[in-house]
């Protein structure tokens, strides 16, 4: 007889919400087959870095579970700003991992995945501070690629993307600041929706005026709208709001899109080097587009070709990295040693630190500039932006990696790795990376399709006819 573990590998969050509305599974039962992927897959692949399994068993069994969409329904949460109180966190630090720092407050995001009835067993692997599109920190380790595990699973949700991938868990929380929901979902074969800035609050500390978003990595369309429906809206003293949605983003499953204008950028922007197997993913979307009715020609916003842009973002990147190691120092009660922060990340601060005022005024005002000039884009008539997600296919494990002689040559790899998605972030666009085309030897190459401000609806409309029309379900890693 088939255990439930097996039975609910590979159904998705919607359909194991539904198995506990029925009555023909528990919360209990759910989160047990959800710990036994763990424990069998884990090992292959250093996914689940921080465990809370008996905490985790006592909020499914808990009659005060609350009766949210996705009730009883087993979730992990990426090891980057996601408070849970009482809970470890490590934000993928060596020093805090040693110190087992506990969070003594929910994030306002962690409060709504917990009230849509989400049992939270653990935490995903995470680069330090998020900071690199790879998965290897000096603290934990590296996390491994289901479908190749040589390879990267991405960053800097890479933990979340290979437990999805693999069958552990059928969604899991993701952050992006450059494309860390994006580039994950591209390496591991999953659907990565970035909302648009302010979709989703990052209270009650951190700040949507910057680049990073939340969300998540999933297996298909629909999860990924429900949950959107379920944690999105403003927080106390947000001022970055994104307009509300028409009507629910589940009732755009399905829904048609009408025909769209939409551009392709198939090359780099700025020249650098793209792998073939990309851009002929890039191609046969566009070409399937067409045949669904879209009006599909070469078209970008000329924005995307300012090779000042590294520069601004780099600016705000680094006053992040500043401003994190304050905080770590506050939580630890006393200074980093140099050794405590991975070169690339202490090279930045330190950058920050010695920038003025000025420096950093001068960014935000040259990202603003750029976030008006990519608006306008879509203000001339288009409706959507196909590109591939990534530059190459994804690395081998070890690519991109610290040099304390060079530190800051993790950054420039991940800069010719990662061209198509940062613009995104620092703009504010929605953004969704879709699992559409493979390679011949079977790894996943994912697609980016960008929507104008606030317009994920359009995003999750287009999304489901692709999915509809190339389903991606039956794919499945061999591990």
């Amino acid at each position: 007889m088939t255990s439930l573990a097996d039975q609910t590998r590979w159904m998705d969050a919607t359909d194991q919400a539904a198995l506990v509305a029925s009555g023909e599974a528990s919360p209990g039962e759910l989160l047990e087959a959800a710990i036994e992927r763990i424990e069998r897959i884990d090992p292959a692949l250093n996914a689940v870095v921080i465990r809370w399994f008996a905490h985790a068993r006592e909020t499914a069994a808990s009659p005060d579970l609350p009766n949210g969409p996705f009730r009883g329904v087993p979730f992990l949460i990426k090891d980057l700003f996601a408070d849970y109180a009482g809970q470890r966190i490590s934000n993928g630090n060596v020093a805090l991992k040693e110190a087992h720092f506990i969070a003594d407050a929910d994030t306002t995001l962690v409060s709504r995945y917990r009230g849509a009835g989400l049992v939270i067993a653990g935490r995903t692997n995470s680069p330090e501070l998020g900071s690199v599109p790879t998965t290897e920190p000096v603290a934990w380790g590296a996390t491994h690629n289901p479908w190749d595990t040589t390879r990267t699973p991405g960053g800097s949700s890479g933990g979340a993307a290979a437990a999805v991938a693999s069958g552990m868990v059928p969604f899991a929380h993701a952050s992006d600041g450059g494309g860390s929901i994006r580039i994950p979902a591209s390496c591991c074969g999953l659907v990565g929706l970035k909302p648009s800035q302010g979709r989703i609050t990052l209270g009650p500390v951190r700040d949507e005026s910057g680049l990073a978003v939340e969300h998540c990595v999933s297996r298909t369309v629909r999860d990924s709208a429900a949950l959107l429906d379920a944690t999105r809206g403003p927080g106390i003293g947000d001022t970055v709001i994104a307009p509300p949605p028409a009507r629910p983003y589940v009732e755009e499953l399905g829904a048609d899109p009408g025909r769209l204008r939409i551009g392709i950028l198939d090359h780099h922007a700025q020249g650098g080097r793209v792998d073939a197997e990309v851009t002929e993913a890039a191609q046969a979307v566009g070409k399937l587009l067409e045949s669904l009715g879209h009006h599909v020609e070469a078209a970008w916003p000329k924005a995307l070709e300012d090779a000042t842009l590294g520069s601004k973002f780099g600016a705000m990147w680094s006053t992040n990295m500043g401003i994190s190691r304050l905080r770590f120092e506050a939580q630890l009660g006393r200074p980093l040693e140099d050794h405590e922060l991975e070169p690339m990340n202490r090279v930045q601060a330190d950058f920050a630190t010695h920038s003025g005022a000025i420096d950093y005024a001068l960014a935000l005002s040259g990202v603003a500039q750029y976030r008006r000039a990519m608006h306008s884009w879509w203000d001339e008539g288009w409706d959507l932006l196909l590109t591939p997600t990534l530059a190459e296919l994804p690395l081998k494990l070890g690519t991109i990696v610290n040099d304390p002689e060079n530190p800051m040559a993790p950054m420039r790899r991940a800069g010719e790795f990662v061209p198509f998605t940062p613009p995104f972030n620092t703009s504010g666009l929605p953004a969704i990376s879709l699992p559409l085309e493979w390679t011949a030897d079977g790894l996943p190459v994912g697609v980016q399709l960008v929507a104008a401000y606030g317009r994920e609806d359009i995003l999750i409309r287009v999304a489901s006819q692709l999915e509809q029309a190339k389903p991606w379900a039956d794919r499945k890693p061999a591990i």
